[in-house]
């Protein structure tokens, strides 16, 4: 008798697949890892995501075939930035007795990414951490990544349509991390929702030139330390596969998030490392204004990320949660200073 797919919890796929021998390269040990939408299991040498069967606005993966469509996408996508890593997608399957297995017979309960495993001490943000990040592997990332952006045909769209994006997201970080549930400070929340509101109305002509520049295009979407790979030959991993809108951005806006969390990890220099060389490679010199704004909108987008762990996490782990949402919180103010006060021209500007 053939076992639904629903029959199988999530539960106990996750008991499965902990252990080390159902893997095909018969590790020594594999250590489990949970993230927001995904559990991870790694292996000595590889790396298996599991989607979990959640819903939210922005995606859909309760059904087993929605999670394997998403699986081929994110294997599909991520051998743009990080070629021969994604090695391809495994089912969980059941057999007629029951039995799980890992790329087996029976009928697919569930799909998994396989990918090789990276050394997390190469990771860039492990090696902000350690203090062993070099510049030329920092200039290594940044040319793949402007090469990357100067390949990638712009998507057509229009200044207003473009802004519109922004004011709806604005809007909706503010109705999220206002909710009392959070006890985040109000009075700072709308400080920077008021001044992101206030650039994308009085600055606009900034906006619409990036449009008709061709500088949209469909980027990474997820670009953050610990999604790229230092090295001879680095690699970006985990794009944002599961909605194509969330892709389609500003190169500046790409690598402005990955410069505000270099910056939270006590790393601006490598973020303005990673300008300097796509300013180099591409010819394209991004307002500062502007790059500041999208920093701040970056940052108080991932407070509202972080926030939403609050709603279901551990009492001890709310100090955390709640410590990590006002340091994005913070950063955002301070990048809305700066694109609603820049400093004065020097003497040398003016001249």
């Amino acid at each position: 008798m053939a076992h639904a797919g629903t029959d199988i919890t999530l539960d106990r796929k996750l008991q499965f697949l902990r252990r080390p021998e159902v893997y095909p390269d018969r590790p020594r040990q594999v250590e489990a890892v949970e993230t927001h939408i995904s559990w991870v299991f790694l292996t000595d040498a590889h790396a298996y995501k599991l989607k979990k069967p959640a819903r939210y606005d922005f995606l859909d993966f309760t059904t087993v075939e929605a999670r394997r469509r998403d699986a081929e996408e994110e294997v599909a996508l991520n051998s743009r930035l990080a070629p021969n890593i994604y090695e391809g997608i495994l089912p969980l399957a059941v057999d007629s007795a029951g039995a799980l297995s890992l790329g087996g017979e029976g009928e697919a309960v569930d799909w998994l990414v396989r990918m090789r495993r990276l050394p997390s001490d190469r990771m860039l943000d492990q090696a902000i951490r350690q203090g062993t990040v070099e510049t030329a592997d920092v200039r290594r990332a940044a040319a793949m990544l402007a090469g990357f952006y100067r390949a990638s045909p712009p998507v057509e769209s229009n200044g207003p349509a473009y802004r519109e994006r922004f004011e709806q997201n604005v809007n909706a970080n503010l109705r999220e991390l206002a909710d009392p549930a959070y006890q985040l400070p109000q009075r700072l929340v709308r400080t920077i929702v008021s001044a992101q509101l206030a650039f994308l109305k009085e600055d606009f002509p900034l906006f619409d030139q990036r449009v008709r520049d061709g500088r949209v295009i469909e980027a990474h979407g997820d670009l953050r330390p610990e999604h790229i790979c230092l090295g001879p030959e680095p690699v970006v991993i985990d794009c944002l596969e599961f909605k194509r809108e969330f892709r389609i951005l500003d190169c500046a806006d790409e690598l402005a998030f990955l410069a505000m969390e270099c910056e939270r990890l006590g790393a601006p220099a490598v973020g303005q490392t990673f300008f300097e060389v796509y300013r180099e490679s591409t010819g394209d010199n991004p307002p500062e204004r502007l790059i500041h704004f999208y920093e701040s909108y970056r940052a108080a987008l991932r407070a509202k990320i972080t926030a939403w762990h609050l709603k279901d996490c551990e009492e001890r782990n709310r100090v955390k949660w709640s410590g990590l949402a006002m340091e994005y919180l913070r950063l955002a103010e301070i990048h809305a200073r700066e694109f609603r006060h820049p400093p004065a021209p020097t003497k040398e500007a003016r001249a």
